[in-house]
């Protein structure tokens, strides 16, 4: 049960980021791009644990790549989100290393049809992001 849950907490906080903080004050299109992308690079790589060759140096070059991609666009939200949101995005840059390293030990415990489930899960969130944020490139933001 313990390395489900740093995916349980990244998942409601993705929530409340995703449904809470963006639908209120919008997003700019350096975001409605940027959030696609940065859901990619933890895509590629679950799907690389998954279907790669598993080799742990790639898997943490990956992980760190994806752990610092994220991080892109602090500097334009310091102008942009209110403090509730900056916190929030803390949360998630401490739980997105922790669900990298407890996708690795669950893949060594073969538990990889959860694995397989949260990939899926991870895909289409990033086909939501897509798809939602490139409906509203002519929505202005607030």
């Amino acid at each position: 049960m313990s390395w489900y849950l740093p995916f349980m907490l990244q998942g409601v906080a993705m929530f409340v980021d995703e449904f809470y903080f963006h639908e209120k004050r919008g997003l700019q299109l350096w975001e409605k791009v940027g959030h696609p992308l940065d859901t990619i690079t933890v895509l590629l790589t679950y799907s690389y644990l998954l279907w790669g060759s598993a080799d742990l140096t790639t898997y943490i070059c990956l992980s760190a790549f994806s752990c610092l991609f994220i991080t892109k666009d602090e500097f334009v939200h310091t102008k942009v989100s209110p403090a509730a949101e900056h916190w929030l995005h803390a949360v998630l840059f401490i739980l997105h290393p922790i669900c990298f390293l407890a996708a690795y030990s669950l893949k060594l415990q073969g538990e990889v049809e959860f694995l397989k489930i949260q990939t899926l899960v991870v895909f289409i969130f990033m086909f939501y992001q897509a798809l939602r944020w490139s409906y509203a490139w002519g929505r202005k933001t607030k």
